[in-house]
């Protein structure tokens, strides 16, 4: 049994301490914020206990190259820039959404306002490029670190396509399941393909594995992305740090609600689109709709689909020639994936 704590330990604090060195410790005031949404202080700048979360896609960017034989940190500049994207996302997802909190505290937006959180947002990513620029200083060849700013280049065009349709989806009540599947294969799936293809990448010349491990990202990514819509919707509020009903008040054409258009019986299916059509939810229509997605099984459908993708994910790197030890950390985390109750 692989304790994923020993993962996180083995690679976590390399990232902390990448992550804080490209953020700096600038004066202004936008690199507080920048600090306060990455978990290392709170809103008076002061320091506090780190709660970020695992750092998942650095993590997988970094056990890839180890995985392959490379050097996991002569990575570290790439694994902080694919952090940075994924945060720089979730700052201007929490303005879109208008979400007031994640991870249990307040988000940047409702802190410091919608102006100033867009140009958090929008600096994090330019540093993000930045940080990955400097592959080169850790003894990264110039065409690989070119080829690692292309696929991040990538991976951050699909995701906006993803969160562009997530928020186009919330007008529409004709989302087929097709729908949501392109588009949390931008959103979600994108990021983890581009960090498990990143670290293959900067370890190997041997295109066969780094497509196996692109794949992995892709099928791991689309599994976390089904897992987090069950989460969204029926997940306890104290270990999500999300309130509970958010995504059904945002009328998120997620997982769950999806399967329910489809398969759902017609009078059912008639009062959703009408709850969903109204300008704006009351906390009563989520219990109506809690109660139409559970006589639609609609949570053990979604449920079904997230463990194909992981078993897609597994497969995919069966017969992948790498070390006994990191294949069984990566079966790991898509199986924590799988799972988890955060």
């Amino acid at each position: 049994m692989i304790d994923l704590e020993t993962i996180w330990k083995r690679f976590r604090p390399n990232v902390e301490k990448e992550l804080q060195y490209v953020v700096g410790r600038s004066a202004l005031p936008m690199y507080s914020m920048m600090r306060y949404h990455m978990g290392w202080v709170d809103e008076r700048g002061r320091t506090r206990r780190n709660t970020a979360g695992k750092r998942l896609r650095p993590v997988l960017c970094l056990l890839a190259c180890q995985s392959l034989g490379g050097n996991w940190r002569q990575a570290l500049p790439a694994a902080a820039a694919l952090e940075l994207v994924h945060n720089f996302s979730l700052i201007h997802d929490d303005i879109q959404d208008s979400s007031p909190e994640r991870r249990g505290r307040p988000t940047v937006w409702s802190v410091w306002g919608k102006p100033q959180a867009i140009n958090v947002g929008d600096a994090m990513h330019a540093l993000a490029l930045s940080s990955l620029l400097r592959l080169e200083e850790t003894g990264v060849t110039h065409a690989k670190m070119v080829r690692a700013a292309r696929i991040l280049g990538e991976a951050s065009l699909r995701l906006s396509e993803g969160q562009f349709r997530d928020i186009a989806y919330e007008t529409r009540m004709d989302v087929k399941m097709d729908d949501y599947l392109a588009m949390i294969s931008g959103k979600t799936a994108a990021l983890f393909s581009g960090s498990l293809e990143v670290g293959a990448v900067l370890a190997t010349d041997d295109e066969w594995a780094i497509t196996r491990l692109r794949d992995f990202g892709q099928s791991l990514g689309m599994t976390f992305q089904v897992h987090d819509d069950v989460l969204s919707i029926w997940g306890d509020e104290k270990t999500t740090g999300k309130p509970s009903g958010s995504d059904i008040l945002m009328k998120k054409k997620s997982l769950p609600v999806v399967c329910a258009l489809e398969k759902a019986g017609s009078a059912d299916r008639e009062r959703l689109r009408e709850v969903y059509q109204q300008e704006s939810l009351k906390p009563g229509d989520v219990e109506e709709v809690l109660g139409i997605l559970d006589r639609a099984g609609a949570r053990r459908h979604a449920q079904e689909i997230g463990a194909n993708y992981y078993r897609e994910a597994i497969s995919g790197i069966d017969d992948l020639t790498i070390t006994t030890p990191a294949k069984s950390e990566l079966q790991a985390i898509a199986a924590f994936l799988l799972e988890r109750e955060f």
